[in-house]
C-alpha cells in the first residue's frame, strides 16, 4: 500500500468567520485518518486500552497551502516518514487534498507509545510493532535510532 486515504466532510461548524476551514479541523482529520487505520488494522482503541497504551504527540505542524470551503470534496492520506524500528517513536505525515487535485495543507506529526499506567514513554508490544510496519511509507521513508 503507497498511500491510506480517508473521505472527510465539512461540517457548517468546522468554518471560520472567513468561510474556510478553521485551521484545527486540519488537525482533527489527521487523527481520524491515524486512528482510523489503526482501527482497520486491528489497532483498536480497545486493544490499546487492553494493553496499557497509547500514542502520544510531540509535535503537531501543519504548512496550509490552499482554502478549503464548503462543499469542497476533501480526502486526507497518511504515511509513514521515519521511525525507529521497534516503533516507539515515529514521524508521520498527512497530505489534504481538495476537490482530487489540489494539495491543501500537509500536516506532520512526530509522536510515540505511551505506557498509560506507568504514564511513560516505552517500546510497544510486537503486534503494535507489527501494525505499525502495515503503514504505508513516503518515498524517503528512513530508519532511525532511537536516543535514549
Amino acid at each position: 500500500m503507497d498511500i491510506y486515504s480517508k473521505k472527510v466532510e465539512i461540517r457548517w461548524s468546522d468554518l471560520d468567520p472567513n468561510f474556510h476551514l478553521r485551521h484545527s479541523v486540519y488537525y482533527d482529520w489527521g487523527a481520524y485518518t491515524r486512528i482510523s487505520f489503526l482501527s482497520e488494522n486491528g489497532l483498536t482503541p480497545q486493544l490499546m486500552v487492553q494493553h496499557h497504551i497509547g500514542p502520544i504527540l510531540f509535535r503537531e505542524e501543519c504548512v496550509f497551502k490552499r482554502e478549503i470551503h464548503f462543499g469542497d470534496r476533501v480526502e486526507v492520506n497518511l504515511q509513514l516518514a521515519k521511525s525507529t524500528r521497534d516503533a516507539s517513536r515515529w514521524t508521520m505525515v498527512h497530505e489534504v487534498w481538495k476537490n482530487t487535485d489540489t494539495l491543501s495543507a500537509i500536516i506532520t506529526i512526530d509522536g510515540a507509545w505511551l505506557d498509560t499506567d506507568q504514564r511513560k514513554l516505552t517500546v510497544p508490544p510486537n503486534l503494535f510493532i507489527e501494525k505499525m510496519d502495515l503503514l504505508p511509507k513516503t518515498g524517503n521513508f528512513e530508519w532511525v535510532e532511537r536516543k535514549v
